[in-house]
């Protein structure tokens, strides 16, 4: 990774986290966006408190937002670095009083994940690392503890996550495959969360998601020594012209200690 003042930019994830726990304790206005998506204060607020302060700090690096209007991809295909942000990764939970949400903030470089970022604002939890970058976990501005993602034992069945708020119809064909696994419904990023200190193992996506939402987890998952890929193996691209990701699987363990049958599924 290209080298960045990281003091200064997980200060700036974490202030935007506290902004968004400070409307969600005092009230916030709800609309919905152009995509019948909901938007709120907060997303707006921490959005505004990112951009201004990514602009300020790497005038150089350009900046691809959920809550603005993207460059033409005649021009995006050209950077060979950009922040990809979700100022609020959550919003129907956030919505809903349901405390996992988090802040998003991912640096790409040539269409791969270099370090991410991840602020839970209910709990002040700083979650970051990236390729050669060791994952960490801080919590409210306390010393970094490591993280190492794990497969699950010999024997065990895994701990498989899902979305909270959007239904997966081919889940229930893919939990078939491992008799007496858990499925742990969880919002947001915090999947990757759960898969990078090792709590789960396998956080199977069998639909399209946007890139904003799973860059910032994809780089911890693998500074925390897991894996994400699409579903036959390949690797995920980021800053494509969608801005979307296809389906993929994201896993506690890398690929060389991968038990086989853990490995890689069929898009349905």
């Amino acid at each position: 990774m290209t080298p960045l003042d990281l003091t200064a930019l997980l200060g700036l994830v974490r202030l935007a986290g506290h902004a968004v726990l400070d409307i969600y304790r005092n009230g916030f206005s709800v609309e919905e966006k152009s995509d019948h998506t909901p938007v709120t204060t907060a997303d707006r607020r921490s959005s505004e408190i990112l951009l201004e302060g990514l602009s300020r700090l790497f005038p150089d690096i350009p900046v691809i937002c959920e809550e603005t209007e993207s460059a033409p991809y005649a021009a995006r295909r050209r950077y060979k670095r950009c922040f990809v942000v979700d100022p609020l990764d959550g919003t129907k939970e956030f919505i809903r009083h349901c405390d996992e949400f988090c802040v998003l903030l991912a640096l790409v470089e040539h269409g791969s994940p270099a370090f991410g970022a991840i602020h839970v604002p209910t709990t002040d939890t700083l979650y970051c690392g990236g390729p050669g970058l060791p994952a960490t976990r801080r919590v409210a501005g306390g010393p970094a503890e490591p993280l190492r993602a794990v497969a699950p034992a010999p024997g065990q069945p895994p701990v498989i996550l899902a979305s909270r708020s959007h239904p997966d119809p081919g889940l229930t064909a893919y939990l078939a495959r491992f008799p007496g696994c858990r499925l742990v419904r969880r919002g947001s990023a915090l999947k990757f969360c759960a898969l990078a200190d090792g709590t789960a193992h396998l956080y199977p996506r069998l639909g399209p998601i946007r890139e904003w939402d799973i860059a910032a987890g994809h780089a911890v998952l693998v500074g925390a020594g897991g894996a994400m890929t699409g579903l036959d193996g390949s690797p995920l691209r980021y800053n494509t012209a969608a801005l979307a990701s296809g389906p993929f699987l994201a896993r506690s363990f890398s690929d060389g200690v991968a038990p086989p049958n853990l490995l890689f599924v069929e898009a349905s």
